[in-house]
């Protein structure tokens, strides 16, 4: 990387960082929590870490420990995979248009684009100065790093001393609280944030709390589509 770019992606990290904020909080939280039960199932540190920085899908990695710690079975796994992740097409394809033309950078923002990172992708634009590529990318990185990190400390921290884990997983539930307000306060977007509450609890009375992701990010689909006219008016 030259001078200039260098130059142009520091600028960027820079800028990006105060957005990621709260996911730094909520990852370290939750890979901490990750990397001490990968640790209590008999992996590493270097186990969880690796999971973490090649499959970075941080509700997936949770549910794969019970997969590497019962009978495998490839297909189940599969599907299960599909299920949990399913969500990442509604919001993967909304990016086509805003990731264009990032040239080789495309690759990575696609491979790190979780859940947390859309959120704050969707609803920020880079400050006068900054080029989009770099300021994407370096929210995309910082993110991803976070999770790295959060689950090497935890797994580190497991070896050092005992440590109860009663209520940890709430952080998640927090993490998207967190960022769903901070959607919500963007001129425009409280009518998109009450479309998708009401979808989720309608998914949630039809199909029950066990099954309504899928189907609710379908009502959520249909809503949008529906009414796109008067909410792009």
């Amino acid at each position: 990387m030259d001078i200039a770019r260098k130059k142009k992606f520091s600028q960027a990290l820079t800028a990006a960082f105060p957005h990621t904020l709260p996911v730094l909080a909520g990852f370290l939280v939750l890979g901490i929590a990750y990397g001490m039960l990968m640790l209590e199932k008999g992996y590493g540190p270097q186990w969880s870490v690796l999971m973490s920085a090649v499959a970075f899908c941080g509700s997936m990695q949770f549910v794969a420990i019970t997969l590497l710690t019962t009978a495998f079975h490839p297909l189940e796994a599969l599907i299960l995979s599909l299920l949990v992740n399913a969500r990442h097409l509604f919001y993967g394809l909304s990016m086509l248009e805003k990731y264009k033309g990032f040239g080789k950078a495309k690759a990575f923002l696609i491979y790190t684009l979780c859940d947390e990172t859309f959120s704050i992708v969707s609803s920020v634009t880079p400050p006068e100065g900054v080029e989009a590529k770099y300021f994407y990318l370096s929210i995309s990185l910082l993110d991803y790093l976070y999770w790295v990190f959060g689950t090497l400390l935890g797994g580190l921290l497991g070896e050092l001393m005992p440590f109860d884990m009663k209520g940890l997983d709430f952080a998640l539930t927090a993490l998207f609280v967190v960022l769903f307000l901070e959607q919500i306060k963007k001129k425009g977007n409280w009518i998109l944030g009450l479309i998708g509450v009401a979808c989720a609890m309608l998914s949630r009375v039809i199909f029950g709390a066990e099954n309504m992701v899928l189907p609710a990010l379908a009502i959520i689909l249909i809503a949008l589509l529906a009414g796109r006219k008067k909410l792009c008016s």
